[in-house]
């Protein structure tokens, strides 16, 4: 199976993260270490001061982890994310439609409804 990583390693920073329901941008800031671990690291608007946004990371662990997933069974759905992948889960809900969303920049999935990404044919 191929990795997700050479493809997200042409991600440049500034990229807009595609999120469905979000109201401001969230948008690549490089790679950096999450728990030890190289990670892609992400902002995220911060509504109460807008020059210092908040940052969260994905680890190239769960990258591959969730594109296993996309991959095997054609689906990321936030269910499967929050029982496999309870530490990225726990940081929070948008670390889901982060990596949905960049499957969907990808062209690798469609945002089917909350909660659920689709495998493109």
């Amino acid at each position: 199976m191929d990795s997700i990583l050479p493809k997200l390693q042409r991600l440049s920073p500034g990229t807009v993260i595609p999120k469905p329901e979000a109201k401001a941008e969230f948008t690549v800031k490089g790679w950096g270490k999450r728990n030890g671990e190289t990670a892609l690291i992400y902002l995220i608007p911060n509504h109460s001061d807008p020059h210092k946004p908040h940052q969260k990371g994905i680890t190239g662990g769960e990258w591959e982890q969730a594109y296993r997933r996309l991959l095997t069974t054609g689906e990321f759905t936030r269910e499967w994310f929050d029982a496999h992948m309870p530490r990225c889960s726990k940081e929070g809900p948008c670390n889901f439609t982060t990596i949905g969303g960049i499957f969907s920049l990808f062209d690798l999935a469609t945002y089917e409804r909350r909660g659920v990404y689709r495998k493109r044919p």
